[in-house]
């Protein structure tokens, strides 16, 4: 195998027969030791977060598929923390998806003055951002994306009613373990022409709180898979 890429959570390989191999580790993305999928760096190490990412990527990914929702995933083998996807190229040099369902986090610093953090996002609220660490992951619109040559303007509805589904998805299976989904990053490509999930559906990418308290991404995903 050939590494491709190193990423704040996982490693990426290319495989002999033309797939890609993803490589989980135990980072996660937080500050000063707290974790918050909203940051844009690594912020502390949860030993064995990696393959309980994967496990809860696997199961997601199975129920995406039930919802007639095409995914770059293959296969995956959880004792060596991998997954076999589809390759996907990236837009630009990488864009992050984030659905919002309630107002907290990076939305509230930015736009605290005008809604209270807690406040419902009816319906879901998408948006993109860049991933450029040194940058503090700009946000992009869908016209900026399309003036910029990143993708057209109909690749970002594909993307945008693909990310409001899978969210749905995800946001209704919490539902049933008494969780509430406040917010979800994904990362989208584009195999040919079609755009399509890749990387991972994982507790370390959501925000998910119960009884009106966040849930840390090792018991979420102990929530998610021991039920």
């Amino acid at each position: 195998m050939k590494k491709i890429y190193e990423g704040k959570t996982k490693d990426v390989y290319s495989l002999e027969n033309g797939n890609v191999l993803l490589k989980f580790k135990d980072d996660c993305t937080g500050k000063d030791g707290v974790f918050d999928p909203g940051e844009n760096s690594v912020g502390l190490k949860i030993e064995g977060i990696g393959k309980a990412n994967l496990r809860t990527s696997i199961y997601y990914f199975d129920l995406i598929k039930k919802a007639g929702i095409k995914t770059h995933y293959v296969s995956a083998d959880v004792e060596n923390a991998t997954m076999e996807v589809l390759p996907g190229k990236v837009f630009g040099h990488g864009l992050e998806v984030i659905c919002r369902l309630v107002a907290t986090g990076s939305f509230i610093r930015r736009y605290g003055e005008y809604i209270e953090d807690g406040t419902p996002l009816e319906g879901g609220y998408v948006e993109c951002t860049f991933k450029n660490d040194e940058k503090g992951d700009p946000l992009v619109t869908s016209e900026g994306l399309a003036a910029l040559g990143v993708m057209s303007e109909e690749m970002f509805k594909s993307m945008k009613e693909q990310t409001l589904k899978i969210t749905k998805v995800v946001a209704d299976d919490l539902k049933t373990i008494g969780l509430d989904l406040w917010d979800i990053k994904f990362e989208f490509g584009y195999n040919g022409d079609e755009v399509i999930l890749i990387d991972e559906v994982a507790s370390g990418n959501m925000r998910v709180y119960k009884d009106g308290k966040i849930v840390d991404p090792v018991e979420l995903t102990k929530l998610i898979l021991n039920r």
